[in-house]
């Protein structure tokens, strides 16, 4: 199993910084009996590796060689490799630089970087899925017009997504997602198709449903957090700070 990690974005709603936005520290780590900071990517990264990836493709811009150290200096049970991309082209854009990389068959994870979710194992509700060659990892939201609200049948078949919309019918938006071997490429031959006009996931998945494709969504989420805006960070931080779980080395002390 393969995850895909698109991270090329300039990260335009929280700079500047010294660094890619996937690095932001955001908790802690320990290393060696040491605190250290945590970037934000490797909630993803550890998530991803726990749902059974054993590689992980990073798509990185040309200027994000930081990103490459920070993991090179690290140990993960999973091969991190990277992709380039060129331009800013969009998600999808950044997502379908991986398939040359991608087997065939193979299940493909993906999530995004500058986000922080729970509970770390939302992803195996979807894996388990046998029918649907997509399935959405759904998160409550009170402000889901910033993100891509997702509508479901009585049967939690996906009937369409609102991307972005001022006033979504649903306060229920993907995080992350898990597609099949055989439909990740069928993807991409849409997208082509489309001329590449779909900037965003939700806009290209929306023409696959109405092409009579199934989409399946998973409400496994609990607390989804947006790293990439101050406020979002600011969020992330307090959450992190107030978590009690047994060997939670940035919990507040008691």
């Amino acid at each position: 199993m393969i995850g895909v990690v698109p991270a090329a974005g300039v990260g335009q709603r929280i700079q500047p910084l010294g660094c890619a936005k996937e690095l932001l520290p955001v908790g802690s780590r320990i290393v060696d009996g040491s605190e250290r900071p945590k970037a934000v990517s490797e909630f993803l990264i550890e998530r991803m590796i726990e749902a059974g990836a054993t590689r992980i493709c990073m798509v990185i811009s040309a200027d994000k060689s930081d990103v490459m150290r920070y993991y090179a200096d690290r140990s993960y049970a999973a091969e991190i490799f990277y992709v380039v991309q060129r331009h800013p082209q969009g998600l999808c854009d950044a997502l379908f630089r991986a398939q040359p990389f991608v087997a065939d068959g193979e299940p493909v994870l993906i999530g995004l970087p500058d986000t922080i979710w729970f509970p770390t194992n939302a992803y195996q509700p979807a894996l388990a899925e046998q029918s649907a060659p997509v399935n959405l990892v759904l998160f409550p939201s009170d402000s889901s017009w910033m993100f891509d609200a997702v509508n479901c049948d009585a049967r939690d078949r996906v009937t369409s997504i609102e991307v972005k919309a001022p006033h979504p019918a649903s306060n229920w938006v993907w995080g992350a997602l898990t597609v099949k071997g055989e439909a990740f490429p069928e993807l991409r031959r849409l997208w082509e198709a489309r001329q590449r006009r779909d900037e965003y996931l939700g806009t290209l998945l929306n023409a696959y449903i109405q092409r009579g494709n199934m989409v399946c969504a998973h409400r496994s989420g609990e607390t989804y957090i947006d790293v990439g805006t101050m406020e979002g960070y600011r969020r992330a931080l307090d959450f992190l700070r107030n978590q009690t779980t047994p060997g939670n080395p940035y919990a507040k002390a008691a």
